[in-house]
Parts: structure tokens; sequence; C-alpha cells
């Protein structure tokens, strides 16, 4: 499989906490996604992978937050680009405490990102923070452009070690079109410079996932991650498939179930 140090060591198959952890205790209590105590909670309960979300504020700080406005988390209809970092960190501070990208790498020197730039405007910003620690950092996006963009600031840095990188929409769309008609040319050419495939199991009434794309990505040293996945039986079944990641609301679960 691929040598990128960010799947280097870790175990097997890899639990990627997403948005970090919230139990329903955890919400009882205020906790949201993507917040600084649910980054912590992921790693406490043993999660080596969290999945996050990257935007930008009115002041050019870059958020973990996934959607473009404050309404489902905050009640504020406010998109975040409007808003400033501190009056953004006021809003999170009873709900588990705004996590900044740069914060997130300094607190969690151990956990290792898989961050999606929500953003076009946060794709410099974000990789110019994770070029310095791109042995642990996967960037992504549904917009391959927002992840080359991000890849690129991160590369120009020249700070050591690019990130690694999944396929955006694009890239999947045609990896599926070349599986069906099935050109090992056009797989191969889909998968250059891939390391994972992050994809739903089915996508509306088309299977993403299956045996066949599995046996595809693996073949070019690829790895296939299901998201969102929460039900244990289902980990293991997906698993059992062949899948090398699970990301999932649940990582205590997940990590009691594959382990």
């Amino acid at each position: 499989m691929t040598e990128h140090p960010w799947f280097a060591g870790a175990a097997t198959p890899r639990v990627l906490a997403h948005r970090g952890l919230v139990t329903p205790e955890d919400a009882a209590h205020g906790v949201v996604e993507n917040s600084f105590a649910a980054v912590a909670a992921a790693q406490s309960a043993g999660a080596e992978y969290v999945e996050s979300d990257c935007h930008l504020t009115a002041d050019g700080i870059v958020v973990l937050f996934h959607d473009d406005d404050l309404s489902r988390v905050t009640g504020d209809p406010r998109p975040i680009a409007s808003v400033a970092s501190r009056e953004l960190e006021s809003l999170m501070s009873e709900r588990g405490g705004l996590l900044t990208l740069a914060q997130a790498l300094d607190a969690f020197p151990t956990v290792r990102f898989n961050l999606d730039v929500k953003a076009a405007g946060a794709a410099a910003a974000v990789g110019n923070l994770v070029a310095s620690h791109g042995a642990r950092v996967l960037l992504t996006s549904f917009s391959d452009d927002r992840r080359r963009a991000a890849l690129a600031a991160a590369q120009a840095v020249g700070r050591g070690i690019r990130p690694a990188t999944s396929a955006g929409s694009a890239t999947m769309v045609r990896l599926l079109a070349a599986l069906a008609v099935r050109s090992r040319r056009g797989v191969r050419a889909a998968l250059h410079g891939v390391d994972a495939l992050q994809v739903p199991e089915r996508q509306g009434r088309i299977r993403v996932v299956s045996p066949r794309l599995i046996e595809a990505a693996h073949s070019h040293d690829v790895e296939v991650h299901v998201w969102t996945v929460n039900d244990p039986a289902d980990m293991t079944r997906l698993v059992r498939m062949g899948v090398d990641g699970i990301v999932t609301d649940r990582a205590d679960l997940a990590l009691r179930a594959l382990r």
C-alpha cells in the first residue's frame, strides 16, 4: 500500500474520527463537532486520525468548521467568512471551544489530520499552515481544484514532505467511468497522484464502493476509506469487503468493533 507517512505505523483498519468525537453525553452538555473538546475526545478514545473541515474567517484565520454558515451549530445565520475569529471564539466558548487549524496542529501533535478544504479562499492558507506537518496531514476536497491549490501552496513553502491527498468528485467520476468500461488506462490516469479514495458506500442509486473499486485502488497502492459509517455491523462488513478505513461520528464504537 501507499508509503506516505500519514499511513505508516498506524493501526489498521484506520478509524477516522469524523469531525472529532461527540458522544450523546457530550452533546447533552453542549459540545459540538469540530470543537476543541470534540478533537480531544477523539484522541482520548484512541483515535489516531481526525477528519475535519477548513473555512476562513473574516480576518483570515483557518478554523475547523464544516458548514458555510453558523446556523446549524450556533443558531447564527451569518456565513463564517463574515465573522472574525474573536467573535467566533466567543460563540463557540460554551460549545466545546473554537479550534483553529494552527491550534489543532500545535495542541494535538500526535494526531494525523484529514482536512477537507471547504472554501476556495481557504486553500492557500491551509496549504501554508500544514506545510511543516505534511507527514501527518491528508488534504482533500470535493473540489479537485481546491485540494490541488492547497497541495500546491504546501509544496511551494518547501518545508518537507508533501501532504497526502484523496480524490475529489471529478476524479471519482472519471474513475467510476473507467471501471465501468474496464479501461485500465483510465483507471491508472484517475488514480495518478492520489493516495486514498474517501467515498460513501453509495451515492443515491449508484454503488460507489465495490470489490472492483477496492481491487483497482489497491493495485495502484491507493487506500479506500468509507464515510460516514456509524453502525458497527456496517463497519465490520465493509472491512471484510476490503476497505482500509472507516470515517465515523462514533470513533469510540468503531475502535471497539474493529480492534
